[in-house]
């Protein structure tokens, strides 16, 4: 993973913001998003939108007080995470995000996005292969802006193939059979259109 987010630029700093309630896991009902892609035992994997989830099957629905089931976003390349320390409330300022895949981070911490364009720039940051992660003379954010704040002329155009269309199956179909039995919703590359602010949609 590469993380950032330290005001410090030590790794053990934070903002002045409050820290955040864990949100490991969320409850999905029949109206959330979720396209199966497949379906190891006793759960289902498939996409929320443009996020890897895993959760429990829809019939189970029907045997809970809320009429929902448990799912989370999982850690597949491009994956956006939030960074804690040990106590599950203590996420502030820090996030990650994901290189390859880690399911070991499933449940564990806050999903809170994907990098759907420009995995290839979250790969080639500088990493450390040492135990401690620390990296000498790190890739630094110097400038960051939220396209939403963005003056609607100036903000990019992004659009994502639809995981309930039938293109996006026959991608699944393609990339399923190109895995075989190594098949991972992780293999799925997301389609995705870019386009510069003030262009044509």
């Amino acid at each position: 993973m590469a993380q950032t987010g330290d005001p410090l630029g030590t790794g053990e700093g934070q903002s002045w913001h409050p820290d955040l309630k864990a949100e490991f896991t969320f409850r999905r009902d029949a109206q959330t998003p979720f396209v199966a892609v497949a379906a190891p035992a006793g759960a289902l994997v498939g996409f929320v939108h443009s996020l890897p989830v895993q959760t429990q099957p829809d019939a189970v629905m029907a045997t809970t007080p809320d009429g929902k089931v448990h799912a989370w976003g999982l850690y597949c390349p491009g994956v956006a995470g939030m960074a804690r320390d040990e106590a599950p409330d203590s996420a502030n300022s820090q996030f990650f995000l994901m290189r390859q895949p880690y399911p070991a981070l499933d449940k564990r911490y806050t999903v809170w996005g994907r990098v759907v364009s420009g995995l290839n720039v979250v790969r080639a940051l500088k990493f450390s292969p040492k135990p401690d992660g620390v990296v000498t003379d790190p890739d630094r954010m110097t400038r960051v802006r939220v396209a939403g704040d963005l003056p609607e002329g100036e903000r990019p155009s992004v659009r994502i193939l639809s995981a309930s269309s039938a293109p996006f199956r026959a991608l699944v179909e393609t990339t399923r059979k190109a895995r075989g039995a190594d098949f991972s919703v992780c293999d799925v590359d997301v389609p995705v259109e870019v386009a510069a602010g003030g262009l044509p949609r």
